[in-house]
């Protein structure tokens, strides 16, 4: 039984992790630390009344102290994401940190130099990933066209700060390389506000256009083309169809792609993304910033590894 821990008490906790560790096997909640106490009682409430045992506490410090635990996952605010994980691998456990994993890449290039290592929760790779993954040429070139739109406060966030590029971009950057299996090379054409960007995302075998925004109704696509421009891979979630789908008992999709994340986790099958992979997407997301500052211009992206050293 993997047992968790649970640094952060909003919404992802409350609508996310809780049903998730719920529904996946070989997983329990061990404790959830909140400064605030209503949050953190909120949770504990919801916990206990689907039959699990968890602690409260205040602080990391004294969950780490108070239980022992195999993984703690970091769902509090950005500016703490660093810090948490941080303590944690003080403390030799593994932290599982929620997008984006930093601020910026300085910040992802202090996880990723953590040890134990932490990963990464870019959660759609367990949704649109696990779908289409296996559907992609393994080495031909390809095209990939991403979208992923929201509005912000529809799910009643309890602090809303995070622009459309790291809420929302930066889980379509992720799931680019990951589809592709490639590396990024330059990005062209960004542009960024605080609730859209936009962008081409060149790739060591193809490129991606990537798309997103905070302000829009939920709807999320990915269409895959191969080299003549026939689609071989293609995926669709929110809409008429997905609210329709949850009227009659489908799983909420983000349930759904952070249960099969914590059981590839507790199975250790790698594909969980690593600090590293987090470090390269913020390295990708400089790049896009730069771009627009840029008025679209190409901006090459680092690699990472010469960026650390």
């Amino acid at each position: 039984m993997m047992r968790l821990g649970i640094a952060g008490c909003g919404r992802i906790a409350e609508r996310g992790y809780l049903p998730a560790a719920l529904a996946a096997e070989g997983v329990t909640i061990a404790a959830f630390a909140d400064p605030n106490r209503e949050r953190l009682d909120s949770c504990l409430r919801l916990w206990r009344e689907s039959g699990g045992e968890a602690q409260g506490v205040a602080d990391l410090s004294e969950l780490l102290s108070a239980e022992s635990i195999d993984l703690l996952v970091v769902a509090a605010p950005l500016d703490r994401h660093v810090a948490l994980a941080e303590e944690a691998a003080a403390a030799g456990v593994r932290a599982l940190v929620e997008k984006p994993p930093a601020a910026d890449l300085a910040g992802a290039l202090r996880l990723a130099a953590l040890k134990p290592e932490p990963v990464l929760a870019f959660n759609r790779r367990f949704l649109q990933g696990t779908e289409l993954r296996a559907s992609i040429p393994a080495e031909s070139w390809i095209e990939l066209d991403l979208g992923l739109r929201f509005k912000q406060g529809a799910w009643g966030a309890h602090e809303v700060r995070d622009e459309a590029l790291l809420d929302a971009g930066i889980h379509l950057v992720d799931l680019a390389c990951h589809l592709s299996a490639a590396a990024p090379i330059a990005v062209r054409q960004a542009r960024i506000s605080p609730q859209r960007a936009s962008f081409e995302l060149e790739l060591s075998r193809g490129r991606a256009r990537i798309e997103c925004a905070t302000d829009r109704s939920h709807r999320e696509t990915v269409s895959v083309r191969d080299r003549s421009g026939k689609v071989v891979a293609r995926s669709a979630w929110g809409g008429v169809r997905s609210r329709l789908a949850g009227l009659v008992g489908r799983p909420d999709p983000l349930v759904l792609s952070l249960q099969r994340q914590l059981q590839a986790l507790a199975a250790d099958d790698g594909t969980i993304a690593t600090a590293q992979d987090g470090a390269t997407v913020m390295a990708i997301v400089e790049a896009a910033r730069r771009s627009a500052a840029l008025d679209g211009a190409e901006v090459t992206v680092a690699p990472v590894a010469e960026v650390s050293a």
